[in-house]
């Protein structure tokens, strides 16, 4: 049993268990006569067996024939064993929800089912939690009875004035409340304060990794902005004012003794990739080398093609099938110094790879790296400071939860020439129409993608595969159509994809290998079918392929005849609007962030007790107590800060604990 209620609570903890929290009550007070009862409702009921009626046959249920003073009613089960207990005559207790079935009253498979001098051990409030298979509820009411015997008197790590203003209890009376009840669900107030710790906690750690990354020391980099300057000729076009104020801010930090760890954060086509170069070629300009890493090999390709066309510099390209002589030489130019800037993918941070000396590293849509991959690739300089990009809009919670031990430059404009995307809706059921509508732009010369959410036919999703609808359209339009997905060779996708940018292919079938990197600016119309089954920022993401030239872009959602409200709100937004800031934030409080660097696609990222949609204003405040809290106290030893040590390791937050005890 340890076991599971250890898999269903995340962790073999007595605390896991304390932190596994319901997700609703069963109010089970209502206890009325038989005929009183309403079908739909849970109810308690004190009754007197009448008899037995056996199955005639293995599928048939058993039924227990019970009354009361008022009328009779009945008991299904589909598996009975206690018939001797509960013979003619015997009073009964039985709880759970009501139906009326053949104009009689009935509980089938009741929650509980007592002699009636016992209904006291039915819970009036039971929590309901998150089971997994095989555990069964009252072993998780029986596990936390144990466990809530357990809990201490533990200090008060909050702040005294915090806890009055909001009416919040102690740690323990709301733990004890939240998973015991006694004759009412608890208050919200029981949850928001154990969601507060939580954020506390999280705050705190992230602000102490914070500092610790601080204060490691780095290498100023001053430039005369000779390359910059030549840079800026090649690109033909003045920065904009949030390309301008970014810059500036990266600058500052390349200019200090201290290293550098910024978040470069902007929206599909804002322009973050000139940024980075010139930021590279400060690293240059201050006889130093950079290095940009991309996930893959066509967007590593995609990035050494356009920093060639900018850089004043020689930019070499390193990924895994660059091999032989070209390879050797590649590793000598950066050993040697003779190559400052390098463009690759994971081969950047290989052992072979020896870096004379690495000032600056620019690592492009990190969410695609492991958290090791990320800091290996910074550790390859002695001090190198590190630039983290990311075309995926973060939500403001996000910022301060997932990213808060960086620093953040946001990109809030596009450069100016940039068409808006038009964004339609579009049922399944008039697929005809879009069809003949894609012929027609095909006959323009236009390029389209038509993105697929499977590779292959799925009997678990009824959904249109690639492949499937490969065949398909090149049925209707012959050889100009082509085929990328992830289940392809690099080779053979890669080729793909190159016809498409070459022209050769003017319709690209795909899976969301197109989501990042992919710039063709020829391309003006994005299909994506099934769109209700993608994420908010995955379709902003998807959408921002299309409306890079001069052509008008177009984005077409296809979805099902019928999809629930909440999609359909998620796909109105969408076409209301391209503002990827707006879109992360509904995304965030629709679905949840996830753990970016981690394997959680739901809810606040790395929590257990915070909701998104309930908390996210006590994450702001969390965020203005952890500053305040060590500012005062930033060795966490006087009284309170002792306490938020004992908070920090309830909640597991072993990074923040070991910079403490590291000083």
């Amino acid at each position: 049993m340890a076991g599971l209620i250890a898999r269903a609570a995340g962790g073999d903890r007595v605390v896991d268990l304390l932190f596994h929290m319901p997700e609703s009550y069963l109010d089970r007070t209502a206890k009325p006569s038989i005929r009183d009862a309403k079908s739909g409702t849970v109810a308690t009921l004190t009754v007197e067996v009448v008899r037995h009626e056996r199955p005639a046959a293995s599928r048939q249920p058993w039924r227990i024939v019970v009354k009361d003073d008022t009328g009779m009613a009945e008991i299904v089960f589909f598996r009975f064993t206690r018939e001797a207990q509960t013979p003619p005559g015997t009073r009964i207790a039985v709880s759970g929800k009501l139906d009326m079935f053949n104009g009689r009253l009935t509980l089938a498979h009741p929650d509980h089912l007592v002699p009636a001098d016992q209904a006291g051990r039915i819970p009036a409030i039971e929590p309901v939690w998150p089971l997994t298979a095989g555990l069964w509820p009252r072993q998780v009411a029986a596990g936390l009875a144990l466990a809530l015997a357990l809990l201490p008197d533990l200090p008060e790590w909050q702040d005294p004035a915090l806890l009055k203003r909001e009416k919040w209890p102690a740690f323990g009376e709301a733990i004890r409340t939240v998973q015991a009840p006694d004759t009412a669900p608890p208050d919200r107030r029981m949850r928001a304060r154990l969601a507060y710790d939580e954020l506390l906690a999280g705050q705190v750690a992230t602000a102490l990794v914070r500092g610790r990354v601080r204060a490691r020391s780095g290498v100023p980099l001053i430039g005369d902005s000779r390359l910059r300057d030549e840079a800026m000729r090649r690109f033909g076009f003045a920065m904009t004012a949030s390309q301008e104020k970014a810059l500036g801010e990266i600058d500052a930090d390349l200019a200090s003794p201290r290293r550098m760890l910024r978040l470069l954060q902007g929206d599909v086509g804002s322009g973050k990739t000139l940024v980075a170069v010139l930021a590279m070629l400060r690293a240059v300009e201050a006889g130093k080398q950079a290095a940009l890493m991309a996930p893959t090999e066509v967007l590593a390709k995609q990035h050494h093609r356009v920093l060639s066309r900018l850089c004043p510099v020689p930019v070499a390209l390193l990924t895994g099938s660059v091999k032989g002589k070209e390879r050797a030489r590649i590793l000598r130019g950066i050993k040697d110094g003779s190559l400052q800037i390098v463009v690759g993918t994971h081969a950047l941070f290989q052992d072979a790879v020896d870096y004379r000396d690495l000032a600056v590293a620019v690592i492009d849509e990190q969410h695609r790296f492991g958290v090791n991959q990320r800091l290996t690739l910074g550790a390859k300089g002695e001090r190198t400071d590190v630039l983290i990009m990311t075309a995926t809009p973060i939500p403001r919670t996000l910022l301060l939860t997932q990213w808060g031990e960086m620093d953040v430059s946001r990109l809030t404009e596009k450069p100016a020439g940039r068409l808006p995307v038009r964004t339609t809706l579009h049922s399944l059921g008039t697929m005809q129409t879009v069809l003949e509508g894609i012929g027609r732009k095909l006959e323009e010369g236009a390029r389209v993608y038509w993105v697929c959410p499977l590779v292959a036919e799925s009997e678990a999703l009824d959904v249109a595969a690639a492949q499937e609808r490969f065949i398909d359209l090149q049925r209707l339009f012959g050889d100009c159509v082509g085929l990328a997905h992830g289940q392809q060779t690099p080779e053979v996708r890669d080729a793909a994809l190159a016809a498409f940018a070459a022209g050769t292919i003017r319709l690209l079938v795909a899976t969301t290998v197109v989501e990042v990197g992919v710039d063709v600016p020829e391309a003006s119309v994005m299909v994506i079918e099934h769109a209700e089954r993608f994420g908010l920022a995955q379709l902003h993401q998807l959408r921002g392929r299309v409306g890079r030239g001069a052509d008008a872009s177009f984005c077409l959602l296809l979805h099902e005849d019928w999809v629930s409200e909440t999609a359909r709100r998620r796909l109105t937004l969408l076409r209301d609007t391209e503002d990827g800031f707006l879109i992360a934030d509904e995304d965030f409080r629709l679905r949840g962030g996830g753990d970016a660097l981690g394997t959680r696609q739901a809810g606040l990222p790395g929590y257990k007790l915070a909701d998104p949609d309930a908390h996210e204003h006590l994450l702001q405040m969390a965020h203005r107590d952890a500053a305040v809290l060590l500012s005062r106290d930033p060795r966490l030893e006087t009284p309170r800060g002792q306490a938020v040590r004992l908070l920090l390791r309830l909640f597991e937050r072993t990074a923040a604990m070991r910079t403490l005890a590291a000083g």
